[in-house]
């Protein structure tokens, strides 16, 4: 019995000693790539770009001037037929003119800027599509991670206890042990199978919108992750609050909307200016009389109302833009506070189950073993702590993919690089 228990001991100490080493079929690819992969060839990002370019191309069409016209007339005496008099009288003739209009000095221009900054909105509103995209892949990649770490843990420790049943097994047939020691650790390695179960059904999900947000066919071998590490945060909470303003990409698209707005307000004002239009026509009267020249020079005057309107909806657009900005501002500074908390928390979390909580119950299931093994100690005492390891490792796993989730929102909210 003694031989059987030290099997388990070192079957159970090489199954936590590969913490993560999952057994795979093709070698991991870098998250770095996926990243990379994505913003090739995901069609959101390519959509949102395509949308950008689309909005350059206003200001050219706004500040060009109206379209010129061209006229012909044909005017008929004596009778509503056609050229009735151009012969016979010097009222009948055939015209032909052109004519522009000219909108008020600087209202293109003013037109173009709110063209421009538009663009540069839609431009800013790519990078916040970018980074969305990039969070979920690394949330995804994460999970992945995980699953494929703690499925590892999850067979081994399978095999550590298929061994204690045996053990428990054989103390039962020798009148050392009792029944219901074999039943409840099959009713635990039941427990193991079924998450095992569960673990396969979260990578395939998970698999899934992982492919779909590379663009990738759902039945391309699946994605291999490489094992997690614990990344240090080195930046301080005030250092990654400080660069909020500047790179997150929310705040920027926020930031260009209210320079839009200042624009497009501009360009309201201008638009009370008057705008005009000038024409030239030559009337021919046949080559018997004297033709007719005609210039013509209109002016249009915009209704004070509806310029009065449209310069009170710009203020208040602005006013909007303003108070979004600071709504969104506040709001992700206090989701880099929380994230920096969660991963500062989760590292001191890390370090306990390091140093404390799974070396000391690595150190408890060993000596009850061992206990065990000389027939000292109950078995459902040596299935308990078991039990307890597994979950502390499973729990270390979690935790740990917590913290590199965490780190890589906050690498999403202020544009830094922390992993």
């Amino acid at each position: 019995m003694n031989v059987v228990s030290l099997t388990a001991t070192l079957a159970l100490a090489t199954a936590f000693s590969a913490f993560g080493q999952t057994p795979v079929a093709s070698p991991p690819t870098p998250l770095s790539q996926l990243l990379a992969e994505a913003g090739a060839n995901n069609p959101q990002i390519s959509a949102a770009d395509h949308g950008a370019q689309a909005a350059r191309q206003m200001a050219p069409q706004v500040t060009t001037l109206p379209d010129p016209k061209f006229t012909y007339q044909q005017l008929s005496v004596g009778s509503p037929k056609p050229f009735a008099g151009y012969t016979n009288s010097d009222f009948a003739y055939i015209g032909v003119g052109a004519s522009q209009e000219l909108p008020y000095p600087r209202k293109l221009r003013a037109r173009g800027e709110v063209a421009e900054r538009d663009a540069d909105t839609k431009l800013a509103e790519v990078e916040v599509t970018k980074t969305s995209i990039a969070d979920s892949i690394k949330a995804d990649y994460l999970q992945l991670a995980y699953l494929q770490q703690t499925l590892g843990i999850l067979r081994q420790n399978e095999t550590v206890l298929d061994q204690l049943i045996q053990d428990a097994t054989a103390h039962y047939q020798v009148g050392q042990g009792m029944q219901q020691d074999v039943l409840q650790a099959q009713v635990n390695r039941t427990k193991i199978v079924k998450e095992i179960t569960m673990h396969h059904q979260l990578m395939g999900q998970t698999q899934a919108h992982l492919k779909g947000l590379l663009s990738r066919d759902q039945g391309s071998p699946d994605i291999v992750t490489e094992d997690m590490m614990e990344t240090p945060l080195t930046r301080t909470s005030d250092e990654l609050l400080a660069v909020v303003r500047q790179a997150n990409p929310q705040i920027q698209v926020d930031a260009s909307s209210i320079r839009k707005q200042d624009a497009q307000l501009v360009s309201a004002k201008r638009e009370g200016k008057p705008d005009f239009e000038v024409g030239y026509i030559y009337q021919n009267t046949d080559r018997k009389y004297r033709d007719y020249y005609m210039f013509t020079f209109d002016v249009r005057f915009p209704r004070r109302a509806r310029v009065n309107a449209e310069i009170a909806e710009a203020t208040e657009k602005r006013s909007e833009s303003r108070q979004t900005l600071n709504a969104h501002l506040q709001q992700q500074l206090a989701e880099v506070k929380e994230g920096y908390v969660k991963a500062t928390s989760d590292a001191e979390l890390l370090k306990e189950y390091r140093e404390g909580l799974i070396p000391q119950s690595d150190a408890a299931y060993r000596a009850t073993l061992n206990a065990y093994a000389s027939n000292r100690e109950q078995f459902i005492h040596v299935l308990s702590y078991f039990t307890d390891i597994l979950s502390l490792r499973l729990e270390y796993a979690q935790t740990l993919m917590d913290h590199e989730a965490a780190l890589a929102h906050l690498e999403s909210l202020t544009g830094a690089t922390l992993r």
